[in-house]
């Protein structure tokens, strides 16, 4: 890993800034969750804590169940990417950073219906960022995932 040359001193409750250009870069919001790593070389390794994430195999078998039920394209996402996807081509989705209207449903805590996407390049509409379009999206329907009051995640359902 290759260091940034920003020195941070530790406070009276051990307690270290997060400078704001790499919280906005790393996209860590204010009481997001973060594991604490020690390697054998004595380095302090700061990663984003992701509770779905640790539910990889559940949530890939979660969106194969929805696709085979509904026959629709399904995913899961965490607060940052697509983790999970059943129906269509998972290079298009699997681990894309997930776009406006997943962080709009998931900071509304409310289960977000569109219909007739058919032309728009509304960016605001987009469920992953810097969406290409080699496909289209005519309906989706975007629902969090919230445990004790916050959003871990969402399940996107698309047509």
């Amino acid at each position: 890993m290759k260091a940034t040359g920003i020195v941070r001193r530790i406070d009276d409750l051990g307690r270290v800034v997060i400078p704001k250009e790499i919280r906005r870069t790393l996209r860590i919001r204010e009481g997001d969750p973060l594991e604490i790593f020690v390697d054998r070389e004595g380095e302090v390794i700061l990663k984003k804590y992701s509770p779905i994430g640790e539910l990889g195999d559940f949530a890939k078998e979660y969106a194969d169940s929805l696709n085979e039920t509904i026959g629709h394209i399904s995913m899961i996402a965490d607060r940052d990417v697509i983790i999970a996807v059943a129906g269509a081509n998972k290079r298009e989705f699997l681990s894309k950073s997930i776009g406006k209207a997943v962080e709009r449903a998931l900071e509304e805590r409310t289960t977000l219906i569109m219909n007739n996407l058919d032309a728009t390049n509304d960016e605001n509409l987009h469920i992953i960022q810097n969406d290409d379009r080699e496909y289209t999206i005519k309906a989706q329907v975007i629902a969090p995932i919230i445990t004790q009051g916050d959003p871990i995640g969402a399940v996107i359902i698309v047509t």
